[in-house]
């Protein structure tokens, strides 16, 4: 029986287990998008993790919402990510870079020239961002016209290229959490007239047409997305999420990407139990599950079929070594949430490993 700790494969490149580090903003990017000082150590540390996805990171200068978050549109940025994977391989790890695009989620102070925030649609988010002085409502947005819908979908193919220069394993894009693939995706952010809006195969072609770019650059095995179909961060919901993403999973099937990663957020209730069995059983490809699993809830889901691999977001964050904790009922750091966004080392670098917990650790 698989479980949790054996190896996964994803196309021609073969992961220790299916303990997934998911994506966690951390804030300690420098004000020009550079990878801060200490995150090679951070993620050095998380090599362990069967897959590690980075910290959302900016495709354009348009992309970003909130300070102090990392990019990978210009020349220093990339060379800053380099020295992250090149600490990451050192030590035994695979990482994949997640391309992100915030969309309406921003303020106009975060943008070039103080404009304002791009969406599919001109509706502003009842959502709040952090800029230099802290906490303020996400700016007025305006509608991307087509011109600069196909001009962020070459945002997304530089990106991709940027992050293989830099020496990354894969991509994953971030359609969730209600940022801008995610706007698209959903019957209330998006009011188009278009052919990106209105029926579920119209909304789900701007994702369609990322993923292509993507795929210009990298094999579709080192390729995933990030959903989270029935999510309401960031002031989202859709009318009827089970036709949306039925669509959703219909385009990304066609492509034959290396992985879906689901956030199935909040943890499901029976009809939302459901509503996941059922897009697990419509994606033919590794299945991510990401809905604050402990080791229990990762090792079932493993044995009975209902994931392929598991993202842990909080516990990796506190426990550089959570496989080896997860496999072993170690204790657990206990994370600190006064640290999570921004700072320094302090909740960042030096949370303790348990004695022998590397990449190989049996």
């Amino acid at each position: 029986m698989t479980n949790l700790y054996d190896p996964i494969a994803l196309g021609d490149m073969k992961l220790g287990n299916r303990v997934f580090m998911a994506p966690l903003t951390r804030n300690r990017a420098t004000p020009d998008g550079v990878p801060g000082r200490l995150a090679a150590t951070y993620y050095s540390q998380r090599a362990s993790a069967g897959l590690m996805v980075t910290e959302a990171t900016q495709i354009s200068p348009m992309g970003k919402g909130y300070i102090n978050t990392p990019g990978i549109h210009s020349e220093e940025q990339v060379a800053g990510w380099r020295s992250v994977v090149d600490a990451v391989h050192h030590a035994g790890g695979r990482i994949f870079l997640q391309l992100w695009h915030v969309g309406r989620i921003s303020h106009g102070s975060l943008l070039p020239g103080n404009t304002s925030p791009v969406a599919p649609s001109a509706i502003r988010a009842r959502a709040q961002t952090v800029v230099e002085t802290g906490f303020v409502d996400v700016s007025e947005p305006r509608a991307l016209s087509p011109a600069e819908i196909r001009g962020t979908i070459e945002d997304y193919g530089r990106a991709a290229a940027n992050a293989k220069a830099a020496g990354f394993d894969g991509v994953e894009l971030h359609a969730a959490n209600g940022y801008l693939i995610d706007q698209f995706l959903r019957s209330k952010s998006n009011t188009r007239t278009d052919a990106y809006g209105g029926s579920a195969a119209n909304r789900a072609r701007f994702l369609g047409e990322a993923v292509e770019a993507v795929l210009q650059v990298w094999d579709r095995s080192r390729v995933g997305v990030r959903i989270s179909p029935l999510g309401t961060f960031n002031d989202m919901g859709d009318a009827n999420p089970e036709d949306t993403f039925a669509r959703v999973v219909d385009v990304l099937n066609e492509h034959r990407l290396g992985y879906l990663h689901v956030v199935e957020d909040p943890i499901p209730a029976d009809h939302k139990a459901d509503f996941y069995r059922r897009l697990r059983s419509a994606w033919h490809g590794v299945y991510v599950a990401n809905a604050g699993y402990d080791a229990e809830r990762g090792e079932r889901a493993i044995a009975d079929g209902s994931a392929d691999a598991v993202a842990y977001g909080r516990l990796f964050l506190a426990n550089p070594d959570l496989p080896a904790r997860l496999r072993r009922r170690a204790p657990l750091n206990a994370p600190d949430p006064k640290s999570f966004y921004g700072g320094d080392e302090h909740g960042y670098i030096d949370y303790p490993a348990l004695t022998g917990s590397g990449v190989n650790d049996e």
